[in-house]
This record gives C-alpha cells, sequence and structure tokens, in this order.
C-alpha cells in the first residue's frame, strides 16, 4: 500500500499552515485549516490535479478557518470540527472573526470527537482532543504517517496563546503532556504556525512544558 504523505501551504496574512494529506499515488485529499480565500486554495489544487474529500479544523479562530465555507462550496467536502467548538464556529465575536475586520460563522458538516477513528480520502487518522487554545481545539493523529496535525495547541519549543475566547492555559498544557506527549518521541508535530517538530524535541526543549 502506498504511504501517507503531507503538505504544506502558508497562506494569508497571518502566516496560517494549510496542510494536505493524501495517501501517495491518490489524487484525493484531505485538506486542514483553509485558512483565507478559498478559491484560491480551491485553484492551487485544482491545478495541481487534487481532489478535496474532505475539511478539517484544528479549531474554529477565523485565522484557520475563513477560506472554509468557500472552499465546501467549491468543492462540496464535508467540514469536521470538534463538537467542543461549536461555539466559536457559531459566532465571530468568540473565533475574534469580527475583531479582525471580516466577521465569519460556520457550520460543520460533522462533529466528532476525541478519540474517533476516522477515513477520508483512504486515510485513516484519529481525533486528539486538545482543549486549552480554544474549548475545542483538537489535533488530528496519522499514525501510518507518523505524523500529527496540531493547530496552535503547540509550536516549535512553544504553545499557543490563551488570551481568547474558550483559552485556559492549564488545560493547554494539560493537553499537550497527557495526549500529545504520549504519543511516540519519533511523531513529527505539525503546528498552524512556524515549522514543524516532533514529540520527544518539545518534551525536552519546550520550556513551557517542563
Amino acid at each position: 500500500m502506498a504511504g501517507v504523505k503531507i503538505g504544506r501551504m502558508v497562506i494569508g496574512g497571518y502566516g496560517t499552515n494549510c496542510y494536505l494529506i493524501y495517501r501517495e499515488g491518490s489524487q484525493d485529499v484531505i485538506f486542514v485549516d483553509p485558512a483565507d480565500h478559498g478559491d484560491q486554495i480551491y485553484r492551487k489544487m485544482s491545478e495541481k490535479g487534487f481532489r478535496i474529500q474532505a475539511i478539517l479544523l484544528t479549531h474554529a479562530h477565523f485565522d484557520h478557518m475563513w477560506g472554509a465555507n468557500d472552499l465546501r462550496k467549491l468543492t462540496g467536502a464535508k467540514i469536521y470540527a470538534l463538537e467542543e467548538e461549536r461555539v466559536l464556529c457559531e459566532s465571530a465575536q468568540a473565533n475574534v472573526s469580527d475583531m479582525a475586520g471580516r466577521a465569519c460563522t460556520i457550520r460543520p458538516n460533522v462533529y466528532v470527537k476525541d478519540g474517533d477513528q476516522l477515513t477520508l480520502a483512504d486515510v485513516t487518522f484519529q481525533v486528539i482532543a486538545t482543549p486549552g487554545h480554544t474549548a475545542g481545539s483538537c489535533c488530528y493523529y496519522f499514525e501510518e504517517g507518523g505524523f500529527a496535525v496540531c493547530g496552535d495547541t503547540i509550536f516549535l519549543e512553544s504553545v499557543g496563546r490563551t488570551d481568547f475566547p474558550t483559552g485556559d492555559s492549564s488545560r493547554l498544557i494539560r493537553s499537550i503532556k497527557e495526549k500529545l506527549f504520549t504519543l511516540p518521541d519519533e511523531v513529527k508535530l505539525y503546528p498552524g504556525h512556524g515549522d514543524s517538530t516532533t514529540v520527544g524535541h518539545e518534551k525536552k526543549y519546550n520550556p513551557f512544558c517542563q
């Protein structure tokens, strides 16, 4: 069986990492966190021959989901988010898109739960709830590929901010230690901004998690 691959696009004024996950040799992809301008994402993906089969949100802050509604319209793909993120999805005040000058709400097609295992675009992955950056923040663990997509839960030697609605710093650290740090050390972590890292590296060098 061909391996699971991940690609990255950095989109928008906030330098958001958007990820496409696919099985090598397949044109069907999962797209994670369509940061902005879904029409542009669709055009770029189509030019490369990719077909977006599902849209995953790690959380519902505006810089991670501004492009989701348009991308759904253009592709017919369903949007998935953790059920605890409903408040942010449906409130422009809670997801701070109104403060950013472009109010936006979203209604995911599917709300997932912690521990759910899904297979989309012929790729299987697990939902890991990691509340803290927001109440409904989550990570998606692709065990076969040896990586997790983490949104703003954790960064290279840093962690997500917790001063927006539903943020909680103590919950964030617990989520990292009790959920992400139980994954194998070699698992690569792909964050919502900046460079990738590994579980083992963050255990040793992340100053917020010592």
